[in-house]
């Protein structure tokens, strides 16, 4: 037999398991296409106009490199928050950041503290790096910001995670309570913020970003609100410090040039954004109104998506999932203990939705075994 060139000790011992299994690739294993894509939380409305016009224009200059300083998004993010262009930096959507932040402050053996259920891309970067992850359950169907706080001074932790407003449970937390957490952060440990999701919350649930803070990172995207998520772009707020620190690592050229340009023009059209989320707000009662009617709970989210409550356990929330993935409705789930009795859709077109409610009755009554 072949010898193969060895892996490194830490690659070597990961499982071959990805976070997601992308609904093309489920589409490709049925065998058709899904007639609801309301699973990914992708913001179906799509980017604003001004934006598919400014991306049409541009195509054919796709020849060229893209700009690898980022200049012009970043000057237009920092003119949008009101920072210093020294206080930012692109990546390829807050995935890629999230692997640059694993390797520049995890080394191996490291711990590193997340929630029990939290966005799984985190925990796959960690384990990439070779650091240890501490999950801290969920309370109350949120992110138990005093848990948190006790396993980083527990495990006197270099990195912490959380996002807000939150993925996979739609919760939040005020600015306030955020401010309490941070101020009770050690210096040591730096915070990642995840505010993928930012814009379509209460504005009362973002702390004014400080960037003289030396300890945390927020993280922000066009893939929602903003309706780019195909082209990978996101982008992280820190103090000057932290950025330099991020440009040691990362790839300079992996935020292509059409995703440069897309990402200015969409912040420039704050009317469509707004406009955005009032349709998700519209979308989010929709999505309630159609729980409710199945005897089903939705609980209260500032995302792009609602969570219901399927009154059962987690086998019963799985059956009700597959049930819709059959009859070609694309939805996702928690995973974890206590939170798997969900299921997560996410706000579609009317006539996705109209889909989903035509659907749920005998999804719901399949699971049941009716």
């Amino acid at each position: 037999m072949r010898q193969r060139p060895p892996l490194t000790p830490i690659i070597s011992a990961l499982p071959s398991t990805v976070p997601f299994v992308g609904p093309e690739a489920q589409e490709r294993d049925r065998g058709r296409a899904f007639r609801a894509r309301i699973g990914a939380n992708e913001s179906s409305f799509g980017p604003s106009p001004r934006v598919i016009a400014r991306m049409a224009g541009i195509a054919g200059d796709m020849w060229m490199y893209c700009d690898p300083d980022n200049h012009d998004l970043k000057l237009a993010v920092a003119a949008h928050l009101g920072v210093g262009v020294e206080n930012v930096v692109v990546g390829e959507g807050i995935d890629g950041l999230l692997s640059l932040v694993a390797r520049m402050h995890v080394a191996p053996g490291d711990a590193v503290v997340t929630s029990l259920g939290a966005y799984p891309t985190f925990n796959f970067h960690i384990a990439g790096v070779g650091g240890r992850l501490v999950a801290v359950p969920y309370e109350n169907d949120r992110e138990s910001l005093d848990g948190l706080l006790a396993a980083v001074r527990n495990e006197n932790a270099p990195l912490v995670y959380l996002s807000n407003p939150d993925n996979p449970m739609g919760s939040w937390w005020e600015a306030a309570e955020l401010i309490r957490f941070i101020e009770a952060l050690p210096e040591t440990t730096m915070l990642v913020l995840d505010e993928a999701y930012g814009e379509l919350g209460p504005a009362s649930a973002l702390p004014p970003i400080d960037v003289s803070r030396t300890n945390v990172i927020r993280m922000r995207t066009f893939s929602k609100a903003y309706g780019l998520a195909g082209i990978r772009c996101g982008y992280a707020v820190a103090d000057a410090q932290a950025i330099r620190d991020f440009e040691k690592i990362r790839n300079h050229y992996g935020v292509s040039r059409m995703a440069q340009i897309a990402g200015v023009e969409a912040l420039d059209d704050q009317d469509y954004l707004q406009s955005v989320v009032a349709r998700v707000a519209s979308g989010r009662r929709r999505i309630a109104e159609i729980a409710e009617a199945n005897g089903l709970k939705p609980l209260p989210s500032a995302t792009n998506f609602v969570t219901l409550d399927c009154g059962g356990d987690g086998a019963f929330a799985l059956k009700v999932l597959q049930a819709l993935l059959s009859r070609d409705v694309f939805i996702r789930k928690p995973m974890v203990p206590v939170l798997d009795r969900c299921i997560r859709v996410s706000v579609g077109l009317g006539h996705e939705l109209d889909i989903f409610a035509e659907q749920l009755p005998g999804a719901l009554a399949a699971a049941r075994g009716n």
